[in-house]
């Protein structure tokens, strides 16, 4: 089955169809937020509900921002508004287009680009300031070739912000249960929608337009972004938001902040 998929193709088509249906990481930033990002205040996720801290953004005016797998309308716009020179690249053309039509609707300039996130080469070398990847590395079958190309991309001493899965979170899948000794550990880490699921569930999910997803490792997610040459500066975890019944156990997301030495 892995070998039968292109990854990057069929999760593009999956997002674009997520954007048709009014997915929530889809819809546009509003008037009112963009006008606070005018005044220079950002609000902006990494994961799904907290913000992330104010202190984590560098000065945005002028500053060269690269919102990777971004699209959407929501986080590309309010960069801009912030005065920030802003490239968004994502995989889906239908979230781009989100971006470029909210940045046109208020007067904004940004630049869109299409592609996977693990090959930035049509991006110039060490060309961006900061780069804020929410959470979609899961969405990608190979996350440290990802953080490699970051590292490409990135000047020295450029921030990179990135928000993704907790692996523990995806091991028990989505059972229903009520009370923690019902919880069942039912995949080995690290997860994936291709191997680690039986071919009936897959089936199910790739008819509701779900993205393919990936649970990668901690050695992979930190282990990859230290080995790509960045240093971690800042962590918090996050949750589903009272949308998963886990979220009263653990944390089922991880956000940093890294630093490229």
């Amino acid at each position: 089955m892995e070998n039968k998929v292109d990854v990057t193709a069929f999760n593009r088509d999956m997002w674009n169809k997520q954007a048709e249906s009014g997915n929530k990481w889809t819809i546009p930033v509003n008037e009112q937020e963009i006008s606070a990002a005018r005044g220079g205040k950002l609000s902006l996720f990494l994961t799904p509900v907290k913000y992330v801290p104010a202190d984590w953004f560098p000065p945005l005016k002028d500053l060269k921002v690269l919102a990777l797998a971004s699209g959407g309308g929501q986080q590309v716009p309010l960069f801009a508004a912030a005065g920030a020179d802003v490239t968004s690249f994502d995989n889906s053309d239908a979230q781009l287009q989100r971006d470029i039509q909210t940045a046109e609707k208020y007067g904004l300039k940004v630049t869109a680009v299409q592609g996977d996130m693990k090959d930035l080469s049509s991006l110039e070398r060490e060309s961006f300031d900061f780069i804020f990847n929410p959470c979609s590395t899961c969405f990608t079958d190979d996350v440290r070739t990802v953080w490699q190309e970051c590292s490409k991309v990135l000047k020295r001493g450029g921030t990179l912000l990135t928000g993704f899965f907790n692996p523990v979170a995806l091991l028990f899948g989505d059972q229903e249960y009520e009370d923690v000794s019902d919880m069942k550990l039912l995949y080995k880490q690290p997860y994936s929608d291709l191997t680690s699921i039986s071919e009936e569930l897959r089936q199910k999910l790739m008819a509701a337009n779900e993205p393919l997803v990936f649970g990668h490792s901690l050695s992979d997610q930190i282990g990859g972004l230290t080995g790509a040459g960045f240093a971690v500066t800042g962590f918090y975890e996050d949750n589903w938001g009272d949308v998963k019944k886990i979220d009263e156990y653990f944390p089922s997301f991880i956000a940093l902040r890294a630093v490229k030495l």
